[in-house]
């Protein structure tokens, strides 16, 4: 073959292989912890993947199992995704304490105010503060969801001291110390294994929020819920990501990493965070529905809550201090950040 053949021939090779390229359709592994009927399930994470296969022209599709279905354990989940076991997880950073220490401040008692706000601070507090934490994986969304209540199954909660004792399920570190300051026991645990908890009397109760209680039988196990004044921040919130395979990210066409850019960020974790704390509003409906008691706790019993507690702030700025972070500046910053995005 002469020199001009062999020029068309490299050159048909090479465009053929451009098409393949552009042509290359993948199929994201996305895994959780939530039942299936859950609607992070249902909507939030299958809008997300909706839109990816709106946006590339159904090359970008999601198989999403929930429920653990691909094994392990929830507080394994990130580690799958870095992995590459799973191409995308979605889970809570609590679930590994100290391991990403500087984005638990989001999760230090009465400092979020509405979910989309503080989801939006945690977006912006990530990428000033804590991209490190998070280096071998590409982020999709940082979120919270609304504010926490307690629910309890035999005894009202409305004051401090009807928290003296009592076994409370509790989601992440900064959650169970604050329990532990307001007198009550803390029992960590995953949340699918609350029910079992709850209906053996292993625990009395649980600290959680209105969205998710349906979907671990709270409106049939528990009987009182206490919710804070909403005029003060919220007794707590927990902190999730959605995470992908890094190395999956990067092998993918530069028009395909494009659309997972798109849809992820600031944007995305909002949009996350308000779809969760909407979700609040149908689950007290069923709170509701079950004749379940509801307790506003208000601002000025809250406040002996604040102040009983305020020495998991303190603990949490020593232990990132002693990290090698401004425990100090860190907190102070989150707090702006959430201010700054919470509308008055």
């Amino acid at each position: 073959m002469n020199t001009a053949l062999k020029s068309i021939a490299l050159g048909a090779l090479l465009a053929c292989s451009a098409v393949a390229a552009q042509a290359q359709t993948v199929t994201l592994k996305v895994h959780h912890f939530l039942a299936p009927t859950a609607m992070q399930h249902t909507r939030m994470l299958k809008g997300w993947c909706d839109d990816l296969a709106k946006d590339s022209a159904n090359r970008i599709q999601c198989q999403i199992f929930p429920a653990m279905q691909l094994g392990g354990t929830p507080p394994q989940l990130f580690d799958q995704a870095r992995d590459g076991v799973v191409d995308v997880v979605w889970t809570l950073p609590g679930s590994t304490p100290g391991r990403f220490s500087k984005m638990e401040v989001f999760e230090l008692p009465f400092l979020m105010s509405n979910a989309e706000a503080t989801s939006a601070a945690a977006w912006d507090y990530y990428e000033k503060n804590a991209k490190d934490e998070f280096k071998d994986v590409k982020v999709i969304a940082l979120h919270t969801h609304g504010p926490g209540n307690v629910f309890t199954a035999k005894k009202p909660v409305k004051t401090l001291e009807d928290l003296k004792g009592l076994k409370l399920r509790g989601p992440t570190r900064p959650v169970t110390k604050l329990l532990t300051t307001l007198g009550a026991t803390p029992v960590g645990m995953p949340l699918p294994q609350v029910p079992d908890a709850l209906s053996k009397g292993v625990i009395d109760g649980a600290v959680t929020t209105y969205e998710v209680s349906p979907s671990i039988k709270l409106d049939e196990l528990t009987h009182f819920t206490a919710e804070g004044d909403p005029a003060l921040p919220g007794l707590y919130t927990a902190l999730f990501v959605t995470a992908m395979n890094k190395a999956r990210y990067d092998g993918l066409p530069a028009d395909l990493k494009a659309v997972i850019d798109k849809h992820s960020g600031r944007d995305v974790s909002m949009r996350f965070g308000r779809m969760m704390g909407d979700n609040d509003v149908p689950g007290k409906a069923r709170m509701v529905a079950a004749k379940n008691t509801i307790s506003v706790i208000p601002k000025a019993e809250l406040l002996r809550w604040q102040q009983a507690s305020a020495n998991v702030d303190d603990e949490w700025v020593t232990e990132v201090s002693k990290k090698g972070a401004d425990g100090k500046a860190l907190l102070a910053d989150a707090r702006a950040l959430i201010a700054k995005n919470t509308k008055k």
